[in-house]
């Protein structure tokens, strides 16, 4: 998939795909599926790191887990969040850090929200940098937003949504990401633009649809918010293969001799 597809797509009613990837075995594995887009998310300061929200994720960090993705899925679309305010200084700045994930392999960057980043948006894609945006739930704002909380609910905050998603089309995003909106709102806006939508929390007429890899594989098990459903029990899956192996190194099982170097 090349960023020429995205409108192609859309025209032709085909389905987005996009998923979280943050390291080079997952990439390996997600590289032999039929999955889209790989999206090297901020999300991974929670996921891998356990920190409470996406803002302690760095450019050096972003960069890194860039880098060891496209090494691992050289087929893929590849996608970069740009961190917490790494977007949000003087514009020779915030075109060199989104530069920083384009030369560490990645195919486009995705920054949150529309307010203050439409001139950047159009300055990046002038400059060769293909922008996906994000609106609804923007996890970076959320000291501003209290919470982790479905966005657009009354008419007036669904009406800033759908002009937001309109100036971030105007400013040459390629595509955007709505996340934990009401799906009859994400039906709006998605019918609304030219280019696709890829929902997260957002209903099934969006144009694609994404998940933390970790989520989908449910690795994380008391992590349950109504957007995810899990397509394997992984958390249970790997606990009890990892505890069949202490019982077999318990038991004198493992090694066998097939699994020892003979002199």
């Amino acid at each position: 998939m090349n960023i020429l597809d995205f409108e192609k797509r859309k025209l032709n009613q085909q389905k987005i795909s996009m998923v979280t990837c943050y390291d080079y075995t997952s990439a390996r594995i997600l590289s032999e599926t039929s999955v889209d887009i790989l999206l090297v998310g901020d999300s991974l300061a929670m996921t891998l790191y356990g920190f409470e929200n996406t803002l302690s994720a760095t450019l050096d960090i972003m960069q890194l887990h860039t880098k060891a993705v496209c090494r691992g899925a050289k087929n893929k679309f590849i996608l970069g969040d740009l961190p917490f305010l790494t977007y949000r200084k003087s514009m020779s700045e915030n075109i060199s850090n989104a530069g920083v994930l384009m030369q560490a392999g990645a195919h486009a960057v995705k920054l949150e929200g529309a307010a203050g980043n439409t001139d950047l948006i159009t300055r990046l894609t002038q400059s060769g940098i293909p922008v996906m945006g994000h609106l609804g739930l923007t996890p970076q704002s959320i000291a501003m937003l209290g919470g982790y909380k479905l966005q657009g609910k009354t008419a007036s905050a669904a009406e800033v949504l759908k002009r937001e998603a309109l100036l971030l089309q105007e400013a040459g995003c390629f595509s955007l990401v709505l996340e934990c909106v009401p799906a009859a709102l994400g039906k709006e806006i998605t019918e609304s633009l030219l280019i696709p939508t890829i929902g997260i929390g957002a209903g099934r007429f969006t144009d694609g649809q994404v998940l933390v890899f970790q989520d989908l594989l449910g690795l994380n098990k008391d992590f349950k918010p109504k957007f995810v459903k899990t397509f394997l029990n992984g958390f249970e899956q790997i606990k009890n293969s990892v505890d069949h192996y202490v019982d077999e190194i318990n038991s004198g099982v493992f090694p066998s001799d097939e699994h020892s170097y003979q002199s």
